[in-house]
């Protein structure tokens, strides 16, 4: 266990010791010892010294920066590009060249005074700190970052999930001191089922009801792409149809090298025709005029949420698919277990389960209360023309 020191504890002098150990040669020796040891112990950094939770989210004061901040800083460093990490209007970002290209895709060119591409492994000398950006296989581009000062490791995750998926890097373990994690799906409930699973339970749908179009409501960047994706592995070669408010990031990925296969849009299609389809679509656009003209549509929903039944009838949803792009307990407890870090700190999600999880495991835990992350801006309905 890392033991902390006062902050305004002093360095201990020869002479202050001298009195209790005395003067002889062996006392001495062993004063000079006990002295090194002390001076390596005050000088030993402490997770506050490197980073702090503050307004505008977790600031690094030794590199000048901050990490997914909630409102605009000087120089902000972004995980991922969901709109709960990453905001327009900073006056730098530096993220992973894919989370700029979304950044672009959805704020436009001008989202801040300037940006710095940065790639995996790629370590930079900001100030008095190290910075390394790792896979952290949530979304394409997402990224871990690592900051090191003298020799202490802080590892911010952002999102992240442990379990292979075709549309992103995978999760890269970095072990640290101090680890940094969501908590999304904290709750010993969420335990995700295997993806292939749940693309199997759709298939067998389209295949049971040929005249019935499947709506598949997916958060418009990540998770529409993934269940595309996962469709193509499971031998799906029909064309899958896309909403309009999901069309360009999906181009995107495939622009990057992401294998999704045929592509039509929705848009000027006859949607009575749609029958056996595929369509993939924002969440919020399933309960509106849109959904309705389609012939006799099956609502499905992809979510890690889909695992809490209430919320599925919540939303009209007759095939849930449980599938996350957020660990689930279980990945969450060995990630932070396999990280070797002696202390975390919970940024959102179910915070205080995971918290207590940690203390019954000898780690220091607190939760960061940070207002802001967790709510995507995927959950809002698209305009009608969208479609």
């Amino acid at each position: 266990m890392r033991a902390r020191y006062p902050a305004a504890a002093r360095e201990p002098a020869a002479e202050d010791l001298g009195q209790l150990v005395g003067n002889g040669d062996v006392q001495q020796k062993a004063l000079s010892m006990v002295i090194a040891g002390l001076r390596i112990y005050l000088g030993r950094m402490r997770p506050e010294d490197i980073l702090v939770p503050s307004r505008e989210g977790i600031c690094c004061k030794p590199g000048g920066f901050h990490i997914d901040p909630t409102r605009s800083v000087a120089k902000a460093l972004i995980t991922h590009g969901h709109s709960d990490h990453a905001r327009a209007g900073h006056g730098a970002v530096l993220a992973t060249q894919e989370t700029l290209d979304i950044m672009r895709l959805r704020y436009g060119e001008n989202f801040a005074g300037s940006t710095q591409a940065v790639r995996y492994g790629e370590t930079l000398v900001l100030d008095g700190a190290r910075v390394t950006f790792h896979p952290a296989g949530h979304v394409l581009g997402s990224a871990q970052i690592s900051v090191e000062c003298k020799g202490f490791r802080v590892v911010a995750s952002g999102d992240y999930k442990n379990v292979p998926d075709p549309t992103c890097t995978p999760f890269e373990l970095v072990p640290c001191d101090v680890f940094i994690t969501e908590a999304t799906f904290g709750l010993p409930v969420f335990r995700h089922p295997d993806p292939a699973h749940e693309i199997a339970k759709l298939l067998r749908s389209v295949a049971l009801f040929p005249d019935r179009a499947h709506l598949v409501g997916a958060y418009g960047f990540g998770k529409a792409q993934r269940v595309i994706a996962l469709l193509r592995a499971a031998g799906y070669g029909e064309p899958v149809y896309l909403h309009g408010a999901i069309e360009t990031i999906t181009r995107y990925y495939a622009e990057r090298g992401i294998d999704l296969g045929p592509l039509e849009l929705v848009r000027g299609t006859d949607k009575a025709k749609l029958g056996g389809k595929i369509i993939i679509c924002p969440p919020g656009s399933m309960g509106d005029l849109w959904s309705r003209r389609f012939p006799d549509p099956v609502a499905a929903f992809a979510s890690g949420w889909m695992r809490v039944r209430a919320r599925a009838r919540q939303r009209g949803v007759t095939l849930p698919l449980v599938l996350s792009d957020h660990a689930d307990w279980d990945g969450l407890a060995q990630t932070i277990t396999a990280t070797g870090a002696e202390e975390v700190w919970v940024t959102h999600g179910q915070e205080d389960a995971l918290v207590h999880w940690c203390k019954s495991r000898g780690l220091r835990a607190r939760p960061l209360d940070i207002v802001g992350y967790g709510v995507e801006e995927e959950h809002e309905a698209p305009a009608e023309d969208e479609a």
